[in-house]
């Protein structure tokens, strides 16, 4: 042993079982079905610049583990927005604006999503109005003004930058395009999951026949879990161990699993996991998220820095891979559960697994990154 053996112990805050859990291929393709899927795949692999993001071995790491395979979906490589949710904001422009030129588009972020719509909105020629909190750093906004977004900076969370949006979209007849679903709004956030739904596709196209067992997917407002749950229903013949991973000052997936119902969470403390840090599951999400999740597990922010460290040293991987902190929480759910005895006979985690993490960004702040990785 290498990477484990300094004595270092990897934290997680809570784990728990969903006593809910059952895994309905057919009721989770109602929310985003198998025609939005597959449509989003036709249309987003033919914009210009495409291609798939690598699947990359955490072989050193696996062998360590002796776990049979940890594929690293690396989405650091996806267009130049080094983040999965180019996928989804600028799909869902494109579907909500129908090549209308007048049109203009509004969305509130903590980073990646508005990069997206501000992506998708210059590729098409329209205006765009980003609307961010006071605690989304300088270099994030300034890539969306680069974009050619008009940013508008809010005082206080990102919730207070959503209504912002809201409000002044409802007056100017903006169109909203939010990665976030709330009652009567639920067809652009079906979009812009069925835009990420993209990743799933890829990874069957990716793994050369081997059948993963065990997927360990982020949560913020529960997006990407969502979509690639879907993926899931939608390419795959098996149905592997699904685990949602969140900051424990943010678990609003993990609390609402408990009860069956959406809990909300008042954030007392900013996660680094800043794109994670969300005090309540989206709708369209939960409805896919509150039966198929098997087990959710919560993190700390200890083991953030170090992991992006030893992603980005090749010590995980034959690959150097620049991983952003919202990447870090797999990496970490994982190794944390293996040194776990009752998890990680729980999750039957043995030399036939093959373990899928979402390596959903890069650097996207190239400050954050390096002031991460040189703690």
């Amino acid at each position: 042993m290498t990477i484990l053996s300094n004595g270092h112990q990897w934290k997680y805050s809570e784990f728990i079982d969903n006593k809910n859990y059952s895994f309905d291929k057919d009721k989770i393709l109602k929310s985003i079905s198998k025609d939005d899927i597959d449509d989003a795949y036709n249309i987003i692999s033919k914009w210009e610049g495409y291609s798939p993001t690598p699947l990359l071995s955490l072989n050193k790491l696996s062998k360590e583990l002796n776990l049979k395979n940890i594929f690293y979906k690396d989405e650091n490589k996806r267009f130049d927005l080094k983040s999965f949710k180019a996928l989804g904001g600028a799909y869902a422009v494109e579907k909500v604006t129908k090549g209308n030129k007048d049109i203009v588009v509004a969305t509130a972020t903590a980073g990646n999503h508005g990069r997206s719509v501000a992506w998708g909105a210059r590729r098409l020629g329209l205006k765009c109005k980003i609307f961010i909190s006071e605690f989304v750093s300088e270099a994030r906004g300034q890539a969306m003004s680069d974009l050619g977004a008009d940013v508008i900076k809010v005082k206080g969370n990102y919730e207070q930058s959503l209504i912002e949006c809201i409000k002044q979209s409802t007056e100017n007849n903006w169109q909203i395009v939010q990665d976030v679903a709330w009652k009567d709004y639920m067809v652009v956030p079906k979009y812009t999951m069925a835009g990420y739904s993209v990743m799933m596709r890829e990874i069957i196209d990716q793994i050369n026949n081997e059948k993963i067992t065990h997927v360990i997917l982020q949560a913020g407002v529960g997006g990407m879990a969502g979509a690639m749950v879907s993926g899931i229903a939608r390419y795959l013949d098996n149905v592997p161990v699904t685990i949602v991973v969140e900051p424990d000052s943010a678990a609003c997936v993990l609390e609402s699993i408990k009860t069956g119902k959406i809990e909300k969470i008042d954030i007392k403390r900013e996660s680094l996991m800043g794109g994670m840090s969300c005090g309540e599951v989206s709708l369209v999400p939960w409805e896919i998220l509150k039966n198929s999740v098997k087990h959710c597990i919560s993190l700390p922010d200890d083991d953030i820095a170090k992991t992006m460290r030893l992603l980005g040293n090749s010590t995980f991987s034959e690959h150097r891979i620049i991983a952003g902190e919202n990447s870090a929480p797999g990496v970490i759910g994982l190794i944390a559960s293996y040194e776990d005895q009752i998890i990680k006979q729980k999750l039957q985690l043995d030399e036939n697994s093959n373990i899928l993490i979402i390596g959903c960004e890069g650097d996207t702040d190239k400050e954050m990154y390096q002031k991460l990785i040189n703690q």
